[in-house]
């Protein structure tokens, strides 16, 4: 049976992994990433619609968003070279409409005080501007079988107008980049082979054993195995570890045809991010919409079981429930009957903010709950996690004296413990939805 001894081993190989990978071999380890799938970024990261916004509830999430569009606006110097060309970030402009879910007045502070540009845009602006969107006010978001889901609008909205928004056009290249980034850096990758067994020597981790039988040992294991992160905490022995849990839930994207007008100059319209009636919504570079959820209350969540176990094409209900909506704020859009998109699975925490840090479990580390909204941040997750383990390896107890981190690009300072799995759920910290 063969056996390697490393530095470090990161379960998952997605946009997240593969951050954490390149930042751990960069620091000077020798790190093996071992994945499931086929290729990197082959799971939720290939579902994600790859937006880039800024609009959290904490400055922490607002400062760690901006600090990473630094890094996506000069790709090609953040991950180097890749023969399998490098992903784009399309800075379209987003447009995030007014909700009692998240307080506009604190996001606009936020924006103030980490330097994100934006403009309050009132109804006759968004009317001037985007002639296409009707800024009709409908909250809250309905059932398509309720009564009131044609009922008119009962006033009108403002918008929070971010010029630097945008998206990546490809996510699963992203990784690919990163991963690139990391092999140049020496790291390895092992595909198609899981982890059946987390090893540990009391109350330190020492390696993991593969499906293909061999032992990799190792006094840095670091989870990012996005829905499949509980299973491999399970495997630890560090459940009940976490204050705060995450699970893995089954989320649909649909593609329509744009309408017309909504274009930008002949480029991909505008991110949307409409809270008021349940919807996301962006461009493609092919004339196309991409349209996803946002959790109303109206709408049921589908939790799994088992990560695995679900059907990845989009349904009929979903596709009507989220396309009809859009249809609402963009009246010229057509509604097809045969939905389009694809079904992924998310890795949700309960307050949707991710958990970055040590466990109870010596030399264990995790990088979880990040599906729905942290696809922006991997370009920093990497050096922030090798923070929190640099620190605490060192003999410092991130529990209780949290790391802080400088971000390298914007220079803002931010406390690590805001990602801490015993953090307190505060209603006001987050929308609790994938919005942040």
């Amino acid at each position: 049976m063969a056996h390697e001894t490393h530095d470090a081993i990161v379960i998952g190989a997605g946009v997240i992994g593969c951050s954490v990978a390149n930042a751990l071999a960069a620091s000077g380890r020798s790190v093996v990433v071992v994945e499931r799938g086929a290729g990197a970024g082959s799971g939720s990261t290939s579902a994600s619609s790859a937006v880039i916004r800024y609009n959290y509830s904490t400055r922490v999430g607002v400062a760690v968003a901006w600090e990473s569009v630094h890094a996506w606006t000069d790709w090609a110097s953040f991950t180097g070279p890749d023969d399998a060309g490098l992903a784009r970030f399309i800075r379209t402009g987003g447009l995030t409409l007014e909700s009692p879910e998240q307080d506009f007045d604190r996001v606009t502070s936020l924006f103030a005080d980490v330097g994100v540009p934006y403009e309050v845009w009132d109804a006759a602006t968004i009317r001037w501007r985007m002639p296409m969107i009707d800024p009709g006010r409908h909250h809250p978001p309905k059932a398509l079988a309720d009564s009131r889901f044609w009922d008119d609008p009962d006033g009108v909205l403002r918008g929070l107008w971010t010029p630097d928004s945008g998206f990546v056009d490809d996510p699963q290249l992203a990784a690919h980049n990163l991963m690139a980034a990391a092999v140049r850096n020496g790291a390895t990758f092992l595909f198609r082979n899981g982890v059946t067994r987390i090893e540990r020597d009391g109350d330190r981790v020492t390696g993991v054993v593969c499906e293909d039988g061999r032992t990799l040992s190792a006094r840095t294991v670091v989870n990012v195995a996005g829905p499949h992160s509980s299973v491999i905490n399970r495997m630890a022995g560090v459940e009940t570890d976490f204050k705060v849990r995450t699970r893995p839930m089954r989320q649909e994207v649909h593609e329509v045809r744009a309408p017309d007008g909504f274009a930008v100059q002949d480029g991909p319209g505008p991110l949307i991010a409409d809270m008021d009636l349940g919807v996301y919504f962006r461009g493609t570079p092919g004339g196309g919409l991409l349209i996803g959820g946002m959790e109303p209350e109206c709408d049921p969540l589908e939790w799994l079981d088992d990560a695995d176990d679900y059907d990845p094409q989009a349904t009929k209900p979903r596709f009507d429930a989220q396309v009809i909506r859009t249809a609402r704020r963009l009246p010229d859009l057509g509604v097809a009957d045969k939905p389009r998109g694809i079904a992924g699975v998310y890795d949700v925490s309960d307050d949707w903010i991710p958990i970055y840090d040590r466990t109870s479990l010596g030399g264990y580390y995790v990088a979880i709950g990040t599906s729905g909204n942290q696809f922006k941040n991997a370009p920093v997750v990497g050096g922030m996690l090798t923070a929190i383990v640099d620190a605490s390896e060192n003999g410092r107890d991130h529990d209780t004296d949290p790391v802080s981190y400088v971000l390298p690009r914007t220079g803002l300072e931010v406390n690590l413990g805001h990602y801490s799995r015993n953090r307190v759920v505060e209603p006001s910290s987050t929308s609790f939805t994938v919005m942040g």
